[in-house]
């Protein structure tokens, strides 16, 4: 039987004294894309947070792999194969969208596996067509493809992604998903956080609501309103969590690499 890329049961974690996370379980199967949804970016953040090692006064169980991460610190938790990719990525000044790309990782040749420069390309064009311009010349959207591609080199095969379509337009967040989609098809396990309300739904395998530091697997698929006060699909039994908008939706002419599906 194969071992779950990722399994928290009765998390408990506190930030600055404050308890945040107050029995949260969850899991992600090996090449699944797990979706935890939320109002409060705090709580959300303060669970990957969690799982990376970030947070010491962590209580529960967090197996990663197979593996029981919870009294390693985060240096231990990133050789278990585990990489986070932030919302506000960082760029170097005066160095060009390649050369940022490139910078050495942590676990650069530790882990093994990472993806090429040409496999990296292959899924962000955008990257190589600016792999010359200043990274601080790129645009949000641009910054956020360029943080993900850097964790790709790592050879980390579970990723988090903390809310990586935050602030950015429709088609960027929607082709953000078939990026996911991608990096699934390529053996990656995701979980991913997410309120902007263009991420595509059918991104994820199955979602999680995260509310009162507890998380609930929920059911059915969450979508935004069509504007007359329904659904435009099947709406689940939990109610007043994130709308995000399922891919097919609103499809606009897509006019440049990073509005293109992927193949």
């Amino acid at each position: 039987m194969t071992l779950p890329a990722l399994e928290i049961t009765g998390l408990q974690a506190s930030e600055n004294r404050t308890p945040v996370l107050r029995g949260v379980k969850l899991r992600v199967a090996t090449g699944e894309a797990v979706a935890l949804l939320g109002h409060e970016g705090a709580e959300l953040s303060a669970t990957l947070r969690a799982v990376l090692g970030h947070n010491p006064t962590r209580e529960g169980s967090i197996q990663i792999h197979g593996v029981e991460s919870i009294g390693l610190d985060a240096h231990a938790v990133s050789h278990l194969g585990v990489a986070a990719c932030p919302a506000r990525p960082d760029v170097v000044s005066g160095l060009t969208c390649e050369e940022n790309l490139l910078l050495p990782l942590p676990l650069e040749g530790v882990l093994g596996g990472g993806l090429s420069l040409t496999e990296i390309y292959e899924l962000f064009p955008t990257l190589r067509r600016c792999r010359a311009a200043p990274g601080v010349n790129l645009d949000e959207a641009e910054q956020q493809m360029l943080a993900v591609a850097r964790v790709l080199r790592s050879g980390a095969n579970l990723l988090l992604f903390d809310q990586i379509c935050d602030g950015l337009p429709g088609p960027a967040a929607r082709n953000m998903g078939r990026t996911i989609t991608a990096l699934k098809s390529l053996g990656y396990s995701i979980l991913f956080t997410e309120r902007n309300p263009d991420f595509p739904t059918d991104v994820a395998d199955r979602s999680y609501l995260l509310a009162d530091g507890v998380a609930q697997e929920q059911t059915g698929v969450f979508i935004a309103d069509d504007g007359d006060g329904t659904d435009t699909a099947e709406a689940a039994e939990t109610t007043d969590i994130p709308m995000l908008t399922p891919a097919f939706a609103d499809a606009p002419a897509l006019a440049d690499d990073f509005t293109r599906p992927l193949p």
